[in-house]
């Protein structure tokens, strides 16, 4: 079947004009692309030159260079649509919806990722901290967007969801530079408490690493059931408390027995009455 004159001429009029109309769409979209893509690459090289020299953590700043990665390029797609002719608006419908449905699939992952978002901005906790949450104890080894990792005493590793961690009690126990020492020592109610005072006094002074400001003190805590409690508390640098603290328990136990100080065993009294 062969086409009409008129018809092929028609149809390379059709063509011309839907060419004049392509191609410089296409043409603009391809420079826009290009710009954009220089001007994106020098802005994340400047950001990530910014993030490098502040004293931030490595895992916030992976985590803010991929959320200003994913937004640029999301304004170039939007871009090119525009100047493509693409409706924007039902682009911009799709993506709602898909995100709404994996916000509903991943809402506990979610939760943990805004968590670790919290943590790594506001810093309540950083890798090296030694920190208490969630019935565990232990130095921060890593700190993901989702999960923080910890190292117990015993080199066991714990991982914690952030989300659970960011709206819950945690102590950091390193964050100060000193931290106080408290020691419960028992004596026999015979003993006297100005020499038991001095002796414990003689150890703190002896101890470099206890500082004299503020300074230590020994007071009567408590009249126990077999003994007076004393309360030693002294403080130290953090790194130094608790060998502060074991040494400081031998030497009053060896101080004690030189000195004759009594450390009693519980006792009970019992009083026998005979009827006549």
């Amino acid at each position: 079947m062969e086409l009409a004159p008129e018809t092929i001429n028609s149809l390379l009029e059709q063509g011309i004009a839907l060419a004049y109309k392509v191609v410089p769409s296409l043409i603009y979209a391809l420079l826009f692309y290009v710009i954009a893509r220089f001007f994106i690459n020098k802005f994340l090289k400047g950001f990530t030159k910014i993030l490098e020299k502040r004293d931030s953590n490595p895992s916030l700043n992976t985590f803010l260079i991929g959320l200003v990665k994913a937004l640029l390029y999301v304004s170039l797609f939007i871009g090119l649509a525009t100047i493509l002719g693409v409706p924007v608006s039902s682009f911009l419908a799709i993506l709602g919806a898909a995100g709404l449905a994996i916000g509903l699939a991943l809402q506990g992952s979610l939760s943990n990722f805004a968590g670790g978002v919290l943590i790594l901005l506001f810093k309540p906790f950083k890798v090296g901290d030694v920190i208490s949450g969630q019935s565990h104890t232990g130095t921060v080894s890593k700190i993901d967007i989702l999960y923080t990792h910890l190292n117990t005493f015993d080199n066991s590793e714990v991982v914690i969801p952030n989300g659970i961690l960011a709206n819950s009690d945690v102590v950091n126990i390193t964050a100060n530079p000193t931290r106080r020492i408290e020691i419960n020592v028992g004596v026999s109610y015979d003993t006297d408490l100005k020499k038991a005072r001095e002796v414990i006094f003689e150890i703190l002074k002896n101890d470099d690493r206890v500082h004299a400001d503020p300074e230590p003190v020994v007071w009567l805590n408590n009249f126990g059931d077999s003994s007076l409690d004393l309360v030693v508390r002294a403080w130290a640098n953090k790194e130094d408390v608790w060998p502060v603290y074991f040494e400081t328990m031998e030497k009053i136990k060896e101080a004690f027995d030189q000195n004759e100080i009594e450390i009693p065993f519980p006792q009970r009294v019992v009083y026998q009455k005979k009827e006549e």
